[in-house]
């Protein structure tokens, strides 16, 4: 994967003059890619519900604040809410209640849990830069196989060029008598092979466009053309400026992977911290205040002070002297309207709660436990990818070093094979050497111009493969 992403940020040190509406350069194939790519979007969502989660839980610090309304009908045999008597008749009622809670102390659980999603969404952002980068190794991938492709076709173009113009010569002589049929037969058959090179180039390239356009979710029926930038003027480090235990330093750095373990392993720690304190007693505290309605519930509408009468009266022929009793006050009843009544029946209470766990079936020190496990887990995670990393970067300084040798040594077999070539073709012209023998030499001729530009391409991305892992992107 790693030597593929190189190949992206190689081309992306070409200077290019950028025709927007014409062709695509490399920077903006990526671009376009890191905005419209499912799996970055993807990814780009996860990052949001970290996001989300950390936000959640620092809100989490702040009182807790409901309210809660009903409103029933009550009616056949059941009690008065006035008086609390049976009675047969039915009412209407209401109920409202506005509840708080804040917890005061939990041996810090909160924070603790802050502070573990503050880290899992770094995580999160750093996991996301891991996979724009992996989407960015295989769209500057596709955008190498395009250009590879493109020079593959263009050296076949020389090569059918070039047969085309030995048969039209070897046509003429035949036709004059001075060469037998065979040999122009001969080219005739090497032209047809060298037009079905140029057709598997062609469709090389166009199935490497299509590759690009899936990476880049651009509709495959789209007109699509990208800036063909010569390979030799991609900058390149010295392989002395790039020594592996060098680029392993700054690799443990600034790689995604690396940072995305280093915050893994600290969401872990504060996340056991979490399940810790919840083994131990957590304190709260609370308010209440509430009211309600009763459509039977009566209160005092007026009053009657009523005064005994003073005299004397005769029962069975006995006079009795009658006294004044105490004047008593009549009370007149009503029903007691909505507003008043919530303010009559106003209530409120606050307290001090406390939460202790005894047993709950060993859930709480087992989820602990499953935390110190993770821990260690993720650790294990940083250390394999570690060695991994520092495995891969050596390797890739190995393979650049081979790639360098063999470009080197293609150059110089590149070279011989055109002086060869050269030599056979004069010694074809003057007849001292059979179409056979030609056609040979330009074949070979053929395949050193391919293996060639293989090297060429090869080296230049093993190149980049170091500069990459140094994490510090690449010059323009």
């Amino acid at each position: 994967m790693h030597y593929k992403f190189l190949t992206l940020f190689a081309i992306l040190t070409i200077s290019i003059s950028v025709h927007a509406q014409e062709k695509w350069s490399l920077l903006k194939c990526l671009e376009y890619a890191m905005a419209n790519n499912i799996a970055v979007k993807q990814i780009d969502l996860q990052s949001k519900t970290a996001a989300l989660q950390y936000k959640q839980s620092k809100l989490g610090q702040f009182p807790s604040l409901s309210f809660s309304g009903s409103t029933s009908y009550s009616s056949g045999r059941n009690q008065d809410p006035t008086s609390f008597s049976l009675i047969t008749q039915s009412y209407l009622s209401t109920n409202m209640q506005l509840q708080t809670s804040a917890e005061i102390f939990n041996w810090f659980s909160k924070r603790n849990a802050i502070e573990a999603n503050q880290w899992e969404l770094k995580a999160a952002k750093a996991n996301a830069d891991k996979l724009k980068n992996d989407i960015a190794l295989s769209v500057a991938n596709a955008y190498l196989q395009i250009l590879l492709a493109i020079e593959q076709g263009k050296i076949a173009g020389i090569q059918l060029q070039q047969s085309q113009a030995q048969l039209s010569n070897t046509r003429k002589i035949v036709d004059a008598g001075a060469l037998p049929e065979l040999n122009a037969a001969e080219l005739e058959a090497q032209v047809a092979r060298d037009s079905s090179i140029i057709i598997s180039a062609r469709g090389n390239i166009a199935q490497s466009v299509l590759n690009l356009k899936s990476l880049m979710a651009i509709d495959a029926a789209d007109s699509f053309q990208i800036e063909t930038p010569p390979v030799e003027k991609i900058p390149i480090e010295k392989i002395t400026d790039l020594q592996p235990d060098a680029v392993y330093t700054l690799a443990m750095v600034n790689m995604p992977q690396q940072k995305v373990n280093d915050f893994k392993i600290k969401a872990a720690q504060k996340t056991s911290a979490v399940a810790k304190g919840n083994l131990y007693p957590a304190i709260s505290v609370f308010g209440n205040l509430g009211s309600g309605f009763n459509s039977r519930a009566q209160s005092i509408v007026g009053s009657t002070l009523i005064n005994a009468p003073f005299g004397s009266v005769k029962v069975n022929g006995i006079d009795y002297n009658v006294f004044p009793l105490q004047p008593f006050t009549n009370y007149t009843y009503g029903k007691t309207a909505f507003l008043p009544q919530l303010n009559k029946n106003l209530r409120q209470s606050v307290g001090l709660g406390i939460s202790v766990p005894i047993f709950n079936g060993y859930n709480m020190q087992t989820n602990y436990q499953r935390t110190k496990i993770t821990i260690i887990s993720q650790q294990l995670q940083k250390a394999a990818d570690n060695q991994k990393l520092k495995q891969d970067i050596y390797q890739a300084y190995n393979a650049a070093l081979i790639a360098l040798e063999k470009f080197n040594a293609g150059k110089k077999s590149l070279g011989i094979f055109e002086r060869t070539f050269d030599f056979a073709q004069k010694r074809y012209e003057v007849g001292m050497l059979s179409t056979f023998e030609l056609i040979t030499n330009q074949n070979n001729l053929f395949r050193a111009r391919l293996e060639n530009v293989l090297n060429q391409f090869d080296y230049v991305f093993k190149m980049k493969v170091l500069e990459f892992y140094k994490g510090q992107g690449l010059k323009l």
